[in-house]
């Protein structure tokens, strides 16, 4: 089609009522993607762990794409709640416009664009903390003693030897620290698996930034809600181009159908 003969599409929108930031699905729908997260990072570290690499660049890349990929997954699913909750409030805009009654919990659960951050948010902030914690409180890991060859054994009883050997038979429980470290480095293992175990000095700077890490899958979450009027506008559009042709159709074949010409008439 040339440019001069081609038509710009116009987008249609339809008008709808602007709930609140939160109502009284917010605490359900944060619930609902602290548990997805808790599944995200579960089926992430198994991935993850699956895809070790030596090749530094091909490590980056593949975890690169894992990340991308949970990012899309929550933007897509934002997106989808936010086009709902954009129907939910044109139709309350119409009733209202009918005359019929919209009560305000049936305003509030509409679509706002600060909704979808919000819940999101919400959700996340249990994990959120657990990362600030460790992030303050972090330090660099070192390596241990090591295990202690066995044909050292018959000098543990020397009084000149033993003492220097005794640090090797002590076994280190986990402290506080060392489990808030297992916990998030499973939320952000993509990020871990990047820096690689050998880089101590890289996987202390990402424990220190895992807060900032953890609200990438709710930023994600909630530019997919605000986008939903955009898909909400699609779909108006898609409607009304569709009833343009079905009218220019229609037209045509009334026109063909005048146009043509009429057989003999039968005598009598």
């Amino acid at each position: 089609m040339n440019k001069g003969t081609r038509q710009t599409v116009r987008p249609v929108t339809r008008p709808y009522l602007t709930g609140s930031v939160t109502d009284e699905n917010t605490v359900k729908g944060a619930l609902g993607f602290l548990g997805l997260m808790v599944v995200v990072a579960v089926m992430t570290f198994l991935v993850c762990s699956m895809t070790s690499f030596d090749s530094g660049i091909l490590r980056v890349l593949v975890n690169a794409a894992v990340v991308t990929l949970v990012l899309v997954i929550l933007y897509n699913q934002g997106l989808g709640r936010g086009a709902d909750a954009v129907a939910r409030g044109e139709t309350m805009y119409q009733r209202r416009e009918k005359g019929l009654s919209v009560s305000e919990s049936e305003i509030r659960v509409c679509y706002h664009p600060l909704k979808g951050f919000m819940m999101a948010l919400i959700g996340v902030s249990p994990l959120i903390l657990i990362a600030l914690v460790l992030a303050v409180t972090t330090r660099q890991t070192v390596t241990g003693y090591g295990t202690l060859p066995s044909w050292l054994n018959a000098y543990m009883g020397r009084s000149e030897v033993g003492p220097a050997l005794i640090a090797y038979t002590e076994v280190e429980g986990m402290s506080f620290l060392d489990i808030l470290r297992v916990i998030v480095r499973i939320l952000i293992m993509p990020f871990i698996s990047m820096i690689g175990p050998a880089n101590r000095a890289g996987l202390l700077w990402v424990e220190r930034l895992s807060p900032l890490i953890l609200l990438l899958p709710p930023a994600a979450y909630g530019i997919g809600y605000w986008r939903g009027t955009s898909v909400r506008t699609r779909i108006h559009t898609e409607i009304s181009e569709n009833a343009k042709r079905r009218r220019k159709r229609e037209m045509k074949a009334r026109k063909k159908r005048m146009a043509a010409p009429k057989g003999p008439e039968q005598l009598n």
